[in-house]
């Protein structure tokens, strides 16, 4: 008898001190979560893209599924060889996947896109990716700094390798006229082997 009383003590002083968790609307919630995701596109054994981001969010309703990269992005794209000729990175990213079949990438925050063999580097706030056509585009402000000079202005599209882009409502650019043409150019980022004594 004294057990069963010590039982129904202990019950009742655990049980008044318990708060009730908040109500969760569960459609608020991300169906899917991933940390440190690294994310590999090969094709014939050849890697084509590489995403890393810390963290994506999977959001899910009737005729959408949303991605969301809170803490950022990084795309890289490579051409034969392994070597890598593009770089995207922002603060945020988001990917929508509708139902019947069409998806829109933006990229938004500190976006800088760079091509690494021709040596541009694009810098914006926010970037959309038409993967379908393979495109890059944004209405926002852009500044492109090159060799060949600095370009700015208002909108801009692109080849999602960022190989050759139009530059909408250019503003206060300059461009290089005279090149050494002598000059031997390294890509410091995909050389092998030691680099030459100066």
């Amino acid at each position: 008898m004294a057990t069963a009383a010590a039982v129904a003590f202990v019950v009742y002083s655990c049980g008044g001190n318990l708060k009730q968790e908040d109500a969760k609307d569960i459609r608020n919630m991300p169906v899917q979560t991933a940390d440190d995701l690294v994310s590999v596109q090969t094709e014939n054994g050849q890697i084509q893209n590489r995403m890393e981001a810390p963290r994506m969010e999977r959001y899910e309703n009737d005729s959408l599924s949303v991605q969301l990269f809170p803490g950022g992005v990084s795309v890289y794209g490579y051409i034969e060889g392994g070597l890598l000729e593009t770089s995207i990175t922002a603060d945020n990213a988001r990917h929508e996947k509708y139902k019947d079949g069409r998806e829109t990438w933006s990229a938004f925050g500190n976006v800088v896109v760079k091509n690494l063999i021709k040596k541009e580097v694009m810098l914006t706030d926010t970037l959309y990716w038409d993967r379908q056509n393979e495109k890059i585009y944004t209405d926002c402000y852009v500044r492109i700094y090159s060799p060949d000079g600095f370009m700015q202005g208002y909108g801009m599209e692109s080849d999602q390798r960022a190989r050759d882009y139009k530059l909408f409502n250019p503003v206060n650019s300059y461009g290089v006229v005279v090149q050494d043409s002598t000059a031997v150019n390294i890509d410091s980022v995909n050389f092998i082997g030691p680099f030459r004594h100066k």
